[in-house]
């Protein structure tokens, strides 16, 4: 009996976003995913905030901005806040040792300041190898996104080499949002649409119209689920602890999240702690 996984409210597609550096362009641009209903993760280098009363140099790109503006930001908006390492640097090129502080201060001073656990980040430069990852894994990172683009919606297979569909300055970016809002996914299928980048691009590039574009055009739909990355990330590990019986018609969720799902023609949502019987539907246990 094939069974078939859904996003919350039996949705077939997914959206987030994710940028990089903890910039005070960041500002404008959750304005434009709040005005929108757009989620993402936000991944931040704890030991380069900028310092209290810094000021820039007239025509200075990337600010940065500091510890308390950041996380007052994301915090009050719903935003995840992820890593990205304490100090940027090419993770390739350090000891295993030297990785494992990188990652694992810059996870710490994120916890300790929002109160939540950090499981997510980001590749500073987006480049990583096989020793890197096992680094990661070793640290409870979960998910790390490269700078890979793969123009399409698949859901990753790998998600310590995390890849998107589209960096917000690709040229097909608008026809590949037109794809993924209008065409209509199969039955056996889920997509998701992931865009990252950096929001000082916008502001040097003279571009604000691309994000804001996309946003109206993708934003708002009901048949989309909205979510950070940990959200999509988080629900999709639910699901694969979903328990079947031999036939596959007694299920049982044993998480704390609900869980939605196709077989055949019908579609199924399963409370946290409930079981099914598929021959006679939703059964309260």
């Amino acid at each position: 009996m094939h069974r078939t996984m859904l996003f919350p409210g039996f949705k077939q597609k997914t959206l987030t976003l994710s940028y990089d550096d903890g910039v005070d362009d960041d500002i404008r641009l959750i304005d434009i995913m709040q005005k929108y209903g757009l989620k993402g993760t936000f991944n931040i280098n704890t030991a380069l905030f900028a310092p209290e009363g810094a000021a820039f140099a007239p025509g200075q790109v990337q600010r940065r901005m500091t510890e308390k503006q950041a996380y007052a930001l994301y915090e009050s908006f719903g935003m995840e806040v992820a890593v990205h390492t304490c100090t940027h640097p090419h993770l390739e090129t350090l000891t295993s040792a030297e990785v494992a502080h990188e990652v694992l201060a810059d996870r710490q001073n994120i916890e300790q300041a929002t109160g939540k656990i950090c499981r997510g980040m980001a590749y500073p430069y987006g480049t990583t190898s096989d020793s890197v990852v096992n680094v990661l894994r070793a640290c409870g990172i979960l998910y790390a996104r490269t700078i890979v683009t793969r123009g399409d919606f698949s859901i990753p297979e790998d998600w310590l080499r995390l890849s998107a569909t589209a960096h917000h300055n690709d040229p097909q970016l608008m026809e590949l949002a037109k794809k993924f809002v209008e065409a209509p996914v199969p039955a056996h299928a889920v997509w998701m649409f992931y865009l990252w980048g950096h929001s000082y691009e916008f502001e040097s590039s003279n571009n604000w119209h691309v994000i804001e574009r996309f946003a109206a055009f993708a934003g708002g739909r009901e048949d989309i689920w909205y979510a950070t990355n940990s959200e999509i990330f988080e629900y999709m590990e639910a699901y694969r602890l979903l328990r079947a019986g031999a036939d596959g018609k007694l299920l049982y969720n044993p998480t704390d999240t609900e869980l939605f799902f196709r077989i055949g023609a019908d579609k199924y949502a399963l409370a946290p702690g409930k079981e099914l019987k598929i021959e006679t539907g939703f059964q309260n246990k």
